[in-house]
């Protein structure tokens, strides 16, 4: 009898081919950022906290959470002399991510990014060196005729790659950084950063990126220059002092002009805790060092981090009118969260929320749940629970192979 029913019903569908199995309107769900630190948008700068700071700005940001654990004049427009080739380097790597260059790939040097002036590592016209070695002479020895060099190899003109430049940092919510050259050279009012931007750049190029840690923290190493004139060994020497001065120190950048003055973004890690600590226009070169010194050891003094990199296994969730009627799940980002004021992080709880009546179509990395953390019972943090495939929305024919599997199985 039942096997008759079945018959009879793909029948009547194979008869009703224009029949519309499910409604044409699909429900469109919010596509929802979920936060995957723990209160990203709030502050955690110390009120009333006074460090004595000569420099004009400072921040103190902790990498993972991306919160701010220290500030002064975060906002202040200011040049940033070769804290500039933070956001250069940032586009290097991205375009090492997709696979535009390669670490081996040589570029050539011009005329123009061989005049230079300031930092650099000497190129000649029609030097080419590697991808790599021109990465190690920004980030080791600051070299400008290096930056521009990258900047005509990944744009075509250092014009090109400024306008890149101000885009990912549009892109990044730098809203108080505009850039007119590529390695800080430039003494135009135009070209500032603040801080508070410097530390965002920082924390893009330094946590996706973090094989950046293996050059910046080079204290000295030979390149070899090969030109017409023959060949010849240059020394690199890193202009960050705090990586022989600081315990953990593991980069990042220095800066210096007559109208910038000293500038630093330093970055450190102790104990699974990573700091950045920006200095920007400090009177004197050994300030910018002590002072980005003196808000890494307020911040290791005062924060501890708890990460989930084990938040547990996921469930399948059912789907509506798809070709499919489960799609597996995955996590979207890692849990972080920071306090300071020395929480019991064994208190933390963890529940999974996942949505009911998820309609096809679905997209891969649509959200279809919510993992939520609680510390002593008080909601700390969200992380999305998101699709890991692709689930089209069931058509007539699905539907026929559905019924007719369905009915294959009954006995």
């Amino acid at each position: 009898m039942k096997r008759f029913i079945c018959c009879l019903l793909i029948v009547c569908l194979c008869l009703a081919p224009g029949m519309s199995i499910y409604a044409t309107e699909s429900v469109n769900q919010e596509e929802s950022s979920m936060e995957t630190q723990a209160s990203d948008e709030s502050q955690l700068a110390s009120e009333g906290v006074d460090l004595g700071l000569q420099s004009e700005a400072a921040v103190l940001m902790e990498a993972s959470t991306g919160q701010i654990i220290y500030e002064k004049n975060a906002d202040e427009r200011l040049s940033p002399a070769s804290i500039t080739k933070i956001m250069t380097l940032l586009l290097i790597f991205e375009a090492l991510d997709e696979g535009k260059i390669a670490l081996s790939d040589e570029a050539t040097t011009s005329a123009y990014a061989k005049s230079m002036g300031g930092s650099q590592v000497y190129l000649e016209e029609g030097e080419k060196q590697t991808i790599e070695t021109l990465i190690k002479c920004i980030v080791i020895a600051s070299g400008n005729d290096a930056s521009v060099t990258m900047a005509e190899h990944l744009a075509g003109s250092e014009a090109e790659f400024v306008n890149m430049m101000n885009k990912r940092a549009a892109e990044l919510e730098m809203t108080n950084t505009n850039f007119e050259d590529c390695c800080g050279l430039s003494e135009s009012a135009n070209h500032y950063t603040s801080a508070r931007d410097v530390a965002i750049m920082s924390r893009e190029l330094t946590l996706n990126h973090p094989e950046v840690h293996s050059y910046a923290s080079i204290w000295m190493e030979d390149i070899v220059h090969v030109t017409n004139k023959g060949s010849s060994d240059f020394t690199l020497s890193n202009t960050n002092k705090l990586l022989r001065q600081y315990d953990g120190c593991t980069g990042l950048k220095t800066g210096s002009t007559s109208i910038a003055k000293y500038c630093l973004s330093a970055t450190a890690n102790r104990q699974e805790v990573n700091l950045i600590s920006v200095i920007l226009a400090a009177p004197e070169s050994a300030v910018r060092f002590n002072e980005a010194a003196t808000m890494l050891n307020y911040g290791f003094a005062n924060v501890q981090v708890y990460k989930d990199e084990a938040p547990g296994a996921l469930e399948m969730v059912r789907v509506n009118k798809g070709v499919a009627d489960w799609v597996s799940t995955e996590y979207e980002n890692i849990f972080s969260y920071l306090s300071t004021t020395g929480e019991n992080f064994d208190n933390i709880e963890k529940e999974w929320v996942y949505e009911e009546d998820i309609m096809a179509p679905i997209v891969k990395g649509q959200q279809v749940g919510t993992l939520v953390y609680r510390l002593d019972g008080k909601e700390i943090g969200t992380v999305a629970i998101v699709a890991s495939d692709p689930v089209d929305m069931a058509t007539y024919f699905d539907c026929v192979k559905k019924m007719w599997k369905r009915f294959m199985k009954i006995d």
